[in-house]
């Protein structure tokens, strides 16, 4: 594979030249970038170090990083690094990481590589500096600030004397580059020094490529908006945004697994050969993290048997019951007190009896999350729905807006919250103007519209996004005060007290390129998968994958006899990816788009590696498995599976 190395130490007798008069140094060292991906750290670094020793300078420490222009990843690294009485900071980089390091230090930066062979950007950086690859490094001279990329006129010497207001005169939106230079420079106490130089000449032999284009500006832009990384993968909502939901037939058989949801099973609470009725409790939560099930027909139980699960791949328990179309409620189904009267301990209480569970996915006991250990002043309302192709929760907002505002004013009431505040992506603005007519006059609720930017529904990224605050590593929403509640979560909650009715529907996107009737269903839990597929016209096309999820994070279904849970937010039909896995490049896309500030990266490598103390040393278990990283890769790595052999392995570690 070729090696597209970026930059190369300077010679013994330049980096003599450039060592004089200068001692007490810190190294930074860039782990190269575009090249094969191995795990050893570049021997750059102990080079320069001989050569400093050779000419008596003293090391006060060094660092190797990765991906060095990645701003906001390296400002956190290089955070109370230096050692007590560093003098310079020498960078072994390209051009582009030596800028972005004396953007964050004080003290006086230079470089001991020149940069070779590199077209500015390691993927589509996030990094607002750029480098034009000149191999004839100023940046010792300037302070760290590139006259051939930030000056419009490329000027070595100093100004042109057409600036006005600190702004260029070529590009009145551009500060003028050989102001920063001087201010730089004045204030490292450095500026004589720049002044006594020679005069500077430029070899236009050298190789000269252009740096940046509007297409990668505007990618970075869109990446650090609201919180850094996330991908903008084509949304394909309007194969089914626009389609009013539909109550799906009542099937003839249910199949209803007694593990939907984080924590333990329930416990089947009924017999073969009972008479069930809708909403009727079939299954106990076995422990304080689980949830009951309850039958979403009237009928018979004829089995209780492992089944397969669709999202765990596995067998679990499950009640069968075949209905007898009368669709009769259980007596326990009877409406609760109004709102205004219930305790916020009678409101967790019926939540809990419900079988609540987060819709989105997650399946997280929602009793569980309404009874934080900390206080809580915000709760958050998911809107976002940022998986592509997915609309249940879209058309929950138009269709059932009022039943969302009461779910939302019971989470609010329940936790004590001072503020609720509904988050809906821009790419929905019927629903935005709707829900803001709604809450028009309720002072505790706003509806916020955020710019679409996947994976923006997942808790942290919401919180950063909207609030500012940031969850700790390890830590939960409620750490900084928040609460993040799903749209049908808060709807099955709103059913729950006002019709008595436990979670046993909920709404299904059917949809994808190969869907030949998409829409928007109701769909009683436990109907299967194939039979909502059927009555959709069924799939069109050979070569097709289908998917309970979204096609970010939704799972393969190699077998499609399978029921609907209550997490089942849609079914999709899309093309089967056959692009080829090769070798990781070490592009540092997986880097810039992990919403987590992680290194992807390392987790192929070492999950290879079966080095499972190294992916944990990476903290891997702080992944959302978003699967933004295996979206952008170059290499076509299969990310997510690797990480989450990862996560098993650790978490069997001692």
């Amino acid at each position: 594979m070729e090696n597209h190395i970026k930059y190369k130490l300077k010679g013994n007798d330049e980096l003599a030249a450039v060592l004089a008069g200068k001692d007490n140094l810190f190294v930074v060292a860039c782990n190269k970038c575009f090249k094969e991906f191995d795990t050893v750290d570049e021997p750059d670094c102990g080079e320069f170090e001989k050569i400093a020793a050779e000419n008596g300078k003293t090391i006060t420490g060094s660092v190797r990083i990765d991906f060095l222009c990645n701003k906001t990843q390296t400002e956190k690294k290089l955070q109370d690094i230096l050692p007590e009485g560093t003098e310079n900071i020498f960078v072994i980089s390209c051009g582009l990481g030596i800028q972005t390091v004396a953007a964050l230090k004080d003290i006086p930066v230079y470089a001991a590589s020149d940069s070779l062979n590199y077209r500015g950007h390691h993927g589509m950086a996030l990094t607002k500096k750029s480098c034009d690859a000149c191999a004839q490094c100023y940046l010792n001279i300037t302070g760290g600030v590139c006259p051939i990329v930030d000056c419009s006129k490329s000027l070595i010497n100093g100004q042109c004397g057409g600036a006005k207001n600190g702004k260029c005169e070529v590009d009145s939106n551009k500060d003028c580059a050989w102001e920063k230079i001087h201010k730089r420079l004045e204030k490292q106490g450095r500026l004589d020094e720049f002044l006594n130089q020679p005069v500077q000449l430029r070899d236009y032999s050298k190789v000269n490529f252009k740096f940046v284009n509007d297409y990668v500006k505007s990618i970075r832009e869109n990446r650090l908006e609201g919180y850094y990384g996330g991908v903008h993968p084509s949304e394909r909502k309007e194969l089914s945004e626009h389609i009013a939901l539909e109550r799906f037939p009542d099937p003839e058989i249910v199949a209803i697994p007694l593990s939907q949801h984080a924590g333990a099973p329930a416990n089947p609470v009924v017999q073969v050969n009972d008479t069930v009725k809708v909403g009727q409790k079939i299954g106990e939560a076995a422990a304080f993290i689980s949830s009951p099930i309850h039958s979403s027909v009237s009928g018979t139980v004829i089995a209780i048997e492992p089944r397969l699960h669709p999202t765990r791949g596995d067998q679990v328990m499950s009640v069968i019951i075949r209905s007898d179309g009368k669709n009769t409620l259980h007596e326990s189904v009877q409406p609760h007190k109004d709102l205004d009267s219930l305790t916020p301990e009678e409101i967790v209480n019926i939540v809990r009896e419900s079988g609540i569970v987060g819709m989105g996915g997650a399946g997280f006991p929602t009793s569980v999350k309404l009874k934080p250990a900390k206080p809580v002043d915000t709760i958050l309302l998911n809107g976002c729905e940022c998986e592509p192709l997915l609309t249940a929760d879209h058309r929950v907002l138009l269709e059932f807006a009022d039943d969302v505002i009461y779910g939302l004013k019971a989470i609010m009431k329940t936790v004590g919250a001072e503020k609720g505040i509904i988050v809906i992506e821009d790419n929905k603005p019927d629903a935005i103007e709707l829900l803001q007519a709604k809450t028009a006059e309720i002072s505790d609720i706003d509806v916020v519209a955020a710019k679409t930017k996947y994976p923006q529904g997942a808790e942290k990224m919401l919180i950063k996004r909207v609030m500012g605050r940031q969850v700790p590593r390890g830590g939960l929403p409620a750490d900084v005060g928040v609460v993040v509640s799903n749209i049908s979560t808060v709807k099955a909650i709103s059913d729950a007290i006002q019709k008595g009715l436990p979670l046993v529907e909920r709404v299904v996107t059917v949809t994808g390129e190969h869907m030949k009737k998409p829409g928007n269903y109701i769909v009683k839990i436990g109907t299967s998968v194939k039979e909502l597929i059927d009555y959709c016209g069924g799939i069109t096309g050979d070569d097709v994958t289908v998917k309970m999820g979204g096609p970010m994070m939704g799972f393969a279904l190699p077998d499609l006899n399978v029921p609907i849970l209550k997490g089942s937010n849609g079914i999709i039909a899309i093309d089967t990816d056959h692009t080829e896995t090769v070798e990781c490049i070490k592009c540092g896309r997986c880097a810039d788009v992990c919403p987590m500030e992680l290194s992807p990266l390392y987790f192929a490598k070492y999950a290879d590696e079966e080095n499972w103390q190294g992916m944990k040393d990476k903290n891997v278990m702080d992944c959302i498995e978003c699967r933004c990283c295996e979206y952008i890769c170059s290499s076509k790595i299969p990310l997510v599976s690797k990480i989450k052999a990862g996560k098993g392995a650790v978490r069997g570690m001692k």
